[in-house]
Protein backbone atom coordinates (compact mmCIF):
# COMPACT_ATOMS: atom_id res chain seq x y z
CA UNK A 1 0.00 0.00 0.00
CA UNK A 2 1.13 3.73 -0.67
CA UNK A 3 0.12 6.60 0.44
CA UNK A 4 0.05 10.11 -1.52
CA UNK A 5 -1.09 13.23 -0.69
CA UNK A 6 -1.64 16.62 -2.35
CA UNK A 7 -3.07 19.60 -2.46
CA UNK A 8 -0.75 21.89 -0.61
CA UNK A 9 0.09 25.39 -2.06
CA UNK A 10 0.39 29.17 -0.63
CA UNK A 11 -2.31 30.63 0.90
CA UNK A 12 -3.22 33.87 2.72
CA UNK A 13 -3.75 33.56 5.93
CA UNK A 14 -7.63 33.16 7.18
CA UNK A 15 -7.59 31.68 3.90
CA UNK A 16 -8.51 27.85 3.55
CA UNK A 17 -7.19 24.60 1.73
CA UNK A 18 -8.11 20.76 1.51
CA UNK A 19 -5.49 18.24 1.73
CA UNK A 20 -6.03 15.25 -0.31
CA UNK A 21 -4.14 11.82 0.87
CA UNK A 22 -5.50 8.28 -1.15
CA UNK A 23 -4.37 4.75 -1.08
CA UNK A 24 -3.15 2.44 -3.72
CA UNK A 25 -1.83 -0.56 -4.21
CA UNK A 26 -3.57 -3.75 -1.87
CA UNK A 27 -6.34 -1.62 0.21
CA UNK A 28 -7.87 -4.36 1.15
CA UNK A 29 -7.72 -3.33 5.07
CA UNK A 30 -9.28 -0.27 6.31
CA UNK A 31 -6.46 1.85 8.79
CA UNK A 32 -6.82 4.31 11.17
CA UNK A 33 -5.39 7.38 9.35
CA UNK A 34 -4.20 10.41 10.42
CA UNK A 35 -2.36 13.63 9.34
CA UNK A 36 0.98 14.74 10.98
CA UNK A 37 2.93 18.31 9.84
CA UNK A 38 6.79 19.23 10.67
CA UNK A 39 7.56 22.87 10.32
CA UNK A 40 11.15 24.06 9.36
CA UNK A 41 13.59 23.09 12.01
CA UNK A 42 10.52 21.84 14.42
CA UNK A 43 9.99 18.11 15.36
CA UNK A 44 7.09 16.03 13.28
CA UNK A 45 3.74 16.41 15.18
CA UNK A 46 0.42 14.84 15.64
CA UNK A 47 -2.50 17.37 13.79
CA UNK A 48 -5.86 14.56 13.51
CA UNK A 49 -6.83 11.04 13.45
CA UNK A 50 -9.59 9.37 12.41
CA UNK A 51 -10.94 6.09 13.21
CA UNK A 52 -12.05 3.12 10.42
CA UNK A 53 -15.30 3.86 10.25
CA UNK A 54 -14.46 7.40 10.45
CA UNK A 55 -16.94 8.13 13.75
CA UNK A 56 -14.04 8.80 15.77
CA UNK A 57 -11.97 11.93 15.30
CA UNK A 58 -9.02 13.32 17.44
CA UNK A 59 -7.30 16.69 16.74
CA UNK A 60 -4.35 18.53 18.33
CA UNK A 61 -5.61 21.61 20.29
CA UNK A 62 -3.68 23.95 17.96
CA UNK A 63 -5.74 22.96 15.08
CA UNK A 64 -9.36 21.98 16.86
CA UNK A 65 -12.30 24.06 15.43
CA UNK A 66 -10.55 25.13 12.20
CA UNK A 67 -9.44 21.97 11.04
CA UNK A 68 -11.96 18.28 9.93
CA UNK A 69 -10.52 15.44 8.97
CA UNK A 70 -12.53 12.87 7.17
CA UNK A 71 -12.78 10.00 5.16
CA UNK A 72 -14.26 7.95 2.40
CA UNK A 73 -12.99 4.22 2.45
CA UNK A 74 -15.17 3.59 -0.97
CA UNK A 75 -12.05 5.90 -2.74
CA UNK A 76 -9.57 4.98 -0.22
CA UNK A 77 -8.80 8.51 0.55
CA UNK A 78 -9.03 10.87 4.19
CA UNK A 79 -9.17 14.58 3.93
CA UNK A 80 -8.40 17.49 5.98
CA UNK A 81 -10.09 20.73 5.63
CA UNK A 82 -8.17 23.69 6.99
CA UNK A 83 -9.91 26.82 7.68
CA UNK A 84 -9.00 30.09 9.10
CA UNK A 85 -5.34 28.93 8.22
CA UNK A 86 -2.52 30.90 10.56
CA UNK A 87 1.25 31.38 9.47
CA UNK A 88 1.81 29.06 12.27
CA UNK A 89 0.29 26.41 9.97
CA UNK A 90 3.25 26.74 7.79
CA UNK A 91 4.89 23.10 7.21
CA UNK A 92 5.11 20.03 4.83
CA UNK A 93 1.88 18.06 5.95
CA UNK A 94 1.72 14.02 5.99
CA UNK A 95 -0.23 11.70 6.03
CA UNK A 96 -0.25 8.11 7.70
CA UNK A 97 -2.17 5.21 8.31
CA UNK A 98 -1.92 3.08 12.12
CA UNK A 99 -1.20 -0.72 10.81
CA UNK A 100 -0.63 -2.87 14.23
CA UNK A 101 -0.69 -0.35 16.56
CA UNK A 102 1.70 2.29 15.32
CA UNK A 103 1.61 5.08 12.05
CA UNK A 104 4.33 3.18 10.04
CA UNK A 105 2.92 3.86 6.87
CA UNK A 106 3.55 7.33 5.52
CA UNK A 107 2.97 9.29 2.55
CA UNK A 108 5.19 11.66 0.58
CA UNK A 109 4.45 15.72 2.29
CA UNK A 110 2.34 18.53 0.67
CA UNK A 111 3.78 21.84 1.55
CA UNK A 112 1.18 24.20 3.28
CA UNK A 113 2.47 27.83 3.27
CA UNK A 114 0.39 30.48 5.02
CA UNK A 115 1.37 33.98 4.52
CA UNK A 116 0.71 37.05 6.61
Amino acid sequence: VQLQAFGGGLVQAGGSLRLSCTASGRTDSTYPLAWFRQAPGKEREFVASISRSGSITNYADSVKGRFTISRDNAKNAVYLQMNSLKPEDTAVYYCAANRFGSYNLWGQGTKVTVSS
